[in-house]
């Protein structure tokens, strides 16, 4: 039977997280993008192997981990070499994300993604849910916590999709500015009308 599968995204410290853990709360089955990259690049993974291939054995901790930090600063110091990390990683995170979104069970699914609009990803979703924040909000949050600086943090937000690219492509926006009690307020109907639309796929 077809299942309603919403796309939550939104840019880093916009409280993507908390939004998928009310869902969760309310029954609804997550699957987490960031889950399957870090998955799909785990030690004695076809990913870590493509990896230590491709950009080099250094690459791979004495743990057998991926050095995930130096990774990152390879790719923000040569974007160029942005491309070749995703031809490895996309399609190995688009199999897994296939695989949990046909285990779901409940009544519509999460699909929670910050890439699910600059990715293949957004062809699994028919509904992209934004949680929204103002950029300076975001930069506050995102430092307190990944203890980064604000530099490194607008770096981040630089090199995504802006705000407005993101509002232009949601079907359902929610505004997170710190009140917490009217950001709840803004996903029950959601809920309700993802539950609704789910009802209408049954043959």
């Amino acid at each position: 039977m077809k299942q309603l599968i919403v796309g939550l995204t939104g840019g880093i410290g916009s409280g993507k997280s908390l939004a998928s853990d009310w869902f969760a709360s309310q029954g609804i089955q997550i699957v987490d993008a960031d889950i399957a990259a870090r998955q799909v690049v785990e030690p004695g993974s076809q990913g870590l192997e493509a990896i230590a291939d491709t950009f080099g054995s250094h690459f791979v901790q004495q743990d057998g981990m991926l050095n995930r930090r130096a990774l990152r600063e390879l790719i923000f110091q040569n974007p160029e070499l942005r491309h070749q990390l995703e031809a490895i990683t996309h399609p190995l995170i688009r199999e897994a994300l296939e695989g949990q979104l046909a285990d779901s069970q409940s009544t519509y699914t999460i699909l929670v993604s910050p890439l699910l609009l600059e990715t293949t990803q957004r062809e699994l979703v028919e509904r992209v849910l934004l949680i929204d924040a103002p950029a300076e909000i975001q930069i506050q949050r995102a430092c307190a916590r990944d203890q980064q600086t604000p530099d490194a943090i607008e770096r981040i937000m630089a090199a995504q999709m802006s705000r407005e690219q993101r509002r232009a492509y949601a079907d359902d926006i929610v505004i997170n500015d710190g009140d917490l009690a009217n950001f709840y307020k803004q996903l029950k109907p959601l809920h309700i009308r993802y539950q609704g639309i789910s009802h209408s796929f049954a043959p």
